[in-house]
């Protein structure tokens, strides 16, 4: 037994030697695995390098540049990334929908209770009842093509009593103009859209008016009428419970002709059609009615006195015409201004006009006069029923920015506040929204 003792010494010493490089061995180990794992969490709390980056991404481009060029040629340039919009896109064709998408169409709509347009409700049990409220919406500026308007026209100019279309070369047909230039119809008189805008603010249950807006010579309606003369935001901005109606006429030419508002009850046909677009626009199929009874004022730019003084002569409908505004526009019919003017003494007329038309005017005031009826020359106060207002502008002012500057800023939203401001709003019922 007692030479057992140092053999079992021995062993304990072999086996703690062993233990000993076990765990040498392991702690080796570990520090080996941890050193590099604690090196890349140190580089991940440090920005990227950018040059590293700037030369990953070339080489990135080089990389797609070969395996697809037609890729990188596709995608150069912000404009092929971002095209400008397009005039249809804004303002879609008569196959396509009226109304424009917003960026609140794309947000995320809450779930909300459906609820009746006028049905009431109830607030606790401190109020009795208080009206819904309809929701704001967005103005509504369309195109919309109608077979009433202007053209396409294959009727007589009354002027001659000859085909309007006098011209022919092959299959194509046109007219000759008054300067002797032809305009082909496929070009220039076969475009039978119109102008709508409704402003956010527009409410059928309140008294309304309607405005009919004929363009002068070498327009379109979405460069000129659009955007160049802003006739649609004068409509919004007068904060008058307005629409507009601006048919196309010739295109981009120096015509003014009229198309089928020549014809007798031509305008009535174009405004009967009107109401049912504005029906469906607005939402509501059953208002075409008070859509076909609103009253209308006729404005009138440079050669857009053609249309408006057949239209006021053998339209059919001048009894609900209630106010003419002309701007710079009398260059001839003063016969059926002042046939208008004498027998609609509950409407009122506007001609503000430069040296262009200055020399017609004055004969109209003067036949006017010579009528019994009374004539201002000053756009300073309120236009009544009756009111006949001529204003001269001065040489300052240009023909081609008078829809937007004449006797002021933005003539027609100064019309319509003007309009407003009628005692009782008896002249055309117009009611602001705001």
């Amino acid at each position: 037994m007692v030479g057992a003792v140092p053999s079992m010494r021995a062993d304990i010493r072999a086996d703690r030697a062993s233990s000993g490089r076990h765990g040498r061995a392991l702690r080796v180990g570990l520090i080996s695995a941890l050193v590099p794992l604690s090196l890349a969490l140190v580089q991940c709390g440090k920005a990227s390098d950018p040059a590293a980056l700037a030369a990953n991404s070339q080489a990135n481009v080089q990389v797609v540049a070969k395996t697809n060029p037609q890729q990188i040629a596709s995608a150069d340039t912000f404009e092929d990334r971002f095209p400008a919009p397009q005039f249809r896109e804004r303002f879609p064709s008569a196959s396509e929908s009226f109304l424009q998408r917003q960026m609140s169409d794309f947000s995320p709509k809450r779930a909300v209770q459906q609820q009746p347009e006028q049905a009431p409700y109830k607030v606790a049990s401190l109020a009795p009842q208080v009206p819904y409220q309809r929701p704001p919406r967005e103005d509504l500026t369309t195109l919309v093509s109608m077979k009433s308007s202007a053209f396409p026209y294959f009727g007589n100019n009354p002027a001659s009593d000859a085909p309007f279309l006098n011209i022919s070369k092959g299959d194509r047909r046109g007219h000759r103009s008054y300067s002797g230039r032809v305009y082909w119809q496929d070009e220039t008189y076969s475009d039978s859209r119109v102008l709508v805008h409704v402003p956010e603010h527009f409410d059928l249950r309140k008294p309304g008016v309607i405005v009919v807006f004929f363009h002068g010579n070498g327009a379109t309606l979405e460069r000129d009428v659009r955007n160049r003369q802003l006739v649609p935001q004068q409509i919004t901005d007068s904060g008058a419970n307005a629409i507009l109606l601006a048919p196309q006429m010739a295109v981009d030419a120096a015509d003014s002709s009229a198309g089928k508002f020549w014809q007798p009850g031509g305008f009535k046909r174009f405004m009967e059609e009107s109401a049912s677009h504005l029906a469906r626009l607005t939402g509501d199929p059953n208002s075409a009615r008070a859509f076909a009874n609103m009253p209308i004022v006729i404005v009138g730019y440079s050669g857009g006195f053609l249309p408006t003084a057949w239209s006021l002569e053998v339209g059919g409908i001048s009894d609900r015409v209630r106010g003419v505004v002309l701007l710079d526009a009398v260059y001839g019919e003063m016969d059926k201004f002042a046939s208008w003017i004498e027998s609609h003494r509950s409407g009122f007329f506007v001609s503000s006009y430069t040296r262009y038309t200055a020399r017609r005017d004055r004969e109209l005031m003067s036949m006017l006069r010579q009528k019994g009826i009374s004539v201002s020359e000053d756009m300073d106060g309120p236009l009544r029923p009756g009111s006949v207002v001529f204003v001269e502008t001065g040489d300052g002012i240009t023909h081609r920015d008078y829809v937007t500057r004449a006797w002021t800023r933005d003539p027609l939203k100064d019309v319509l506040v003007k309009m407003l401001a009628t005692p009782a709003l008896a002249l055309t019922r117009v009611a602001s929204s705001r």
